[in-house]
């Protein structure tokens, strides 16, 4: 895994809290909200590395998950640390969710 790769990952986690953010709900159990999180992060992940080595990169086992896993650590590390005792996130959760009495 490259400083550039690294570095990518390390931005792309640290943003996606939130982009995750939008997608979650203020109602949703802490544990769904968590694995909402770590399935959007392991799938950035994997387009972090196609998007920095090409759709080859994944022959390369080691460096393709490291990078998966610089993206999930950044992006829990990022929630936990900055986003969350910012409440940006839960602002951003609350704007974005549906309010009651509209309709879809």
């Amino acid at each position: 895994m490259s400083t550039v790769t690294t570095l990518t990952a390390s931005g792309v986690g640290a943003l996606l809290p939130l982009l995750t953010a939008v997608v979650q709900q203020p109602f949703w159990s802490a544990r769904a909200k968590r694995a909402v999180a770590v399935v959007v992060a392991l799938l950035a992940g994997v387009v972090t590395v196609a998007s920095t080595g090409g759709i080859e990169q994944f022959t390369h086992g080691l460096p393709a998950l490291g990078t998966i896993v610089a993206v999930l650590t950044a992006s829990q590390a990022a929630h936990e640390l900055v986003w969350k005792p910012s409440t940006i996130t839960a602002k951003i959760e609350s704007v974005t969710s549906p309010k009651p009495g509209t309709t879809a």
